[in-house]
């Protein structure tokens, strides 16, 4: 492994802008990105999506790290910007979220259990707020909050579906307020999507004072500023603002930073992250979360406009079983060969290939390789691929690191070459009702969107306290392009219903929870956690 100061110095960073936070792991300094931004320099910007993934997750971030190693082999600078990992998939179904075999980021044990503390740092924070909600009304309620329109829960880094609802206050002394209260995941965290888009201190700082917390038995709103709690929240939050470098397994130097879920949140690294990626290499190689109709979707419509320009190429990562699954295939027969699943299933890869383009993204097949991948299956895609006049390339990242993945990188330069950017998918303005029709309608293939009763109570509400201004976020099932997990491939004309709308103040942005969605999710039957030791020797095992 490389050394930090080799790493810095790759990147051009001086030792007083990046300092130690764990073995060959540092932290950059937001000052340095600020710096670096106003010297003007722009690399071009790739994002890696994919289409509709099985539970196991199709490799996304193995590619994006293969890439980079790869843009290295062919003498460019490339920086694989990823999201940290949440020990909520690592205990649970999905695993760890470093990458593998021959492409990873390292230390992969040290990123996949805890890293530098930001996820603690961001449950800390958002902790604290729901705490002075609590400690508010033991002493007197001088706002005059109403106990049953808490809107701020309470967070944990962990899978646990108990903790969904629950009863909070309760005690002997008649100060205590009972109340009912919720859990959510750290990663779905609105204190995690302000991380993640925070430009410096200040915005951190002002973003956190947005924050609804709950309302007033009179209809007025309480924000985190009414308690006094942003300070001391962006005080928690000071290191955990500065973007975490490490290296990919070939000494390419990597920036791993916030992890707001796909599904739940805007689902990308930093904005700070990718700034500083762009300011000091050739490429940012930047991983979205989940499907084009999510994590793609999400990065046009909410993280371009902040960050004032458009995605150079898109890389969609496609695997033969997951077209198998999309077929109609078991879980256990998608490992096998089968034409005809997979040919069925090819119906929900034209959805995405429509989606890229919907989003303005000139994109690169990435047909990411498995054992016991069928040729027969894989000349199949081409041709459905060359039809459309998009380019598949066959990704061996996970058997021969960068060198797997030089093919790849010189198509992606192909469609950087064609000067083509993304395109948000509505204008600016637009209300938020329209954006998830057009989102729904254009992406999904709905024919309609329709809201409970709930979800219309919640936007004529935030409409009159005049909080619907910016982009929707939808947080949906990322294993189906409808809001049911059960509906596969690629259906047409169904309904999409908007069972709540929720605001993210700090961030910005409107949530619309479709389908069956949860905040908190749950632990599988044979979670991966029961596979997880540790060796006398004091070796980490089983966290892939």
């Amino acid at each position: 492994m490389r050394t930090l100061a080799e790493l810095s110095a790759a990147l051009g960073l001086g030792p007083d802008e990046v300092h130690p936070a764990g073995r060959n792991i540092g932290k950059v300094s937001v000052s340095a990105v600020r710096t670096r931004l106003d010297r003007g320099r722009r690399g071009k910007l790739i994002l890696v999506t994919g289409m509709t993934p099985t539970k196991h997750g199709e490799g996304k971030t193995v590619t994006t790290i293969g890439l980079a190693d790869a843009f290295a082999r062919i003498g460019r600078t490339a920086v694989p910007c990823l999201r940290q990992p949440s020990l909520g998939p690592v205990f649970g179904v999905k695993g760890g979220a470093t990458g593998g075999g021959r492409s990873t980021v390292e230390p992969s044990d040290e990123i996949n259990l805890g890293f530098t503390g930001d996820i603690y740092a961001v449950a800390s924070a958002h902790n604290l707020l729901s705490a002075l909600i609590d400690n508010h009304l033991f002493h007197g309620n001088a706002l005059g909050i109403d106990p049953t329109r808490i809107t701020w829960p309470r967070t944990l880094d962990m899978e646990d579906r108990a903790l969904r609802h629950i009863v909070l206050g309760k005690g002997p002394d008649p100060r205590f307020v009972a109340h009912d209260g919720s859990f959510l995941i750290t990663a779905a965290s609105e204190v995690m999507v302000v991380l993640a888009l925070a430009r410096d201190y200040r915005d951190l700082k002002e973003r956190l004072s947005r924050v609804l917390a709950a309302y007033t038995r009179t209809g007025g709103v309480v924000r985190a500023a009414d308690l006094k709690a942003a300070g001391a929240m962006a005080a928690l939050l000071r290191d955990a603002l500065e973007p975490n470098l490490v290296q990919t397994s070939e000494g390419v130097p990597a920036l791993i930073h916030t992890g707001p879920f796909g599904n739940l949140a805007h689902g990308t690294t930093s904005r700070l992250a990718i700034e500083l990626a762009l300011a000091t290499a050739d490429y940012a190689v930047v991983e979205a979360g989940f499907a084009t109709e999510l994590g793609a979707e999400k990065f046009v419509d909410i993280v371009t406009p902040l960050l004032g320009i458009d995605v150079d190429a898109a890389v969609i990562v496609v695997t033969q079983r997951s077209l198998r699954v999309q077929g109609g295939a078991s879980d256990a027969a998608s490992l096998h060969p089968d034409l005809a699943a997979l040919e069925r299933g090819l119906e929900n890869l034209g959805q995405h290939l429509s989606n890229l383009t919907a989003l303005g993204l000139a994109g690169t097949v990435a047909l990411n390789r498995f054992p016991g991948d069928s040729p027969e299956e894989a000349a199949r895609i081409r041709e459905f691929c060359r039809e459309r006049e998009v380019e598949v390339i066959e990704s061996r990242a996970f058997e021969a690191g960068g060198e797997g993945s030089v093919e790849l990188a010189r198509a992606v330069e192909r469609v950087v070459a064609l000067h083509r950017h993304s395109r948000p998918l509505y204008p600016a303005g637009t209300p938020i009702e329209r954006q998830l029709e057009t989102i729904a309608t254009r992406l999904y293939g709905a024919g309609q969107v329709v809201e409970s009763a709930e979800a219309i109570e919640d936007r004529t509400h935030l409409a009159e306290i005049g909080e619907l201004a910016g982009p929707v976020c939808v947080a949906k099932t990322p294993l189906s392009l409808s809001d049911d997990p059960h509906v596969l491939n690629r259906p047409e004309g169904f309904t999409v219903t908007v069972h709540r709308w929720l605001r993210s103040a700090g961030a910005g942005f409107t949530v619309a929870l479709l389908g069956t969605i949860e905040t908190m999710p749950g632990l599988p039957t044979h979670p991966q956690a029961e596979s997880i030791d540790l060796a006398e020797d004091g070796v980490v095992l089983g966290v892939h």
